[in-house]
């Protein structure tokens, strides 16, 4: 779905980017799909929630570890757009009032 993306960024007010935080062989790839995300010229305003999901599974790496890997620190410093990190589950609902607030706090602006 990636490559669509594009199309639809001219009528975002956010954006909500969930990462299977399970699926380590993936994490280069959401990486590098968050990073084409941040640094697209309509979403350059726009506030940004990072989800980190399924928290829930009993071999993931710590939160540290990822955002490690995805070099948040980095991305954090250099993105042009505010940036919320929440680790979630949606199996267990864990996080689920945070996003909420989050949302809510995105829609009274």
């Amino acid at each position: 779905m990636g490559p669509i993306w594009p199309s639809y960024f001219k009528d975002c007010y956010s954006v909500v980017f969930i990462v299977d935080s399970a699926n380590t062989a993936q994490i280069s790839s959401s990486c590098i799909q968050l990073l084409s995300v941040l640094s697209a010229e309509p979403l350059h305003g726009v506030s940004v929630l990072i989800l980190f999901n399924k928290r829930d599974m009993p071999c993931i790496m710590s939160l540290v570890e990822i955002k490690s890997l995805f070099r948040m620190d980095d991305i954090i410093a250099a993105a042009t757009q505010p940036i919320t990190i929440l680790e979630v589950s949606a199996r267990t609902g864990q996080g689920l009032q945070e996003v909420l607030s989050w949302l809510e706090s995105i829609i009274v602006k």
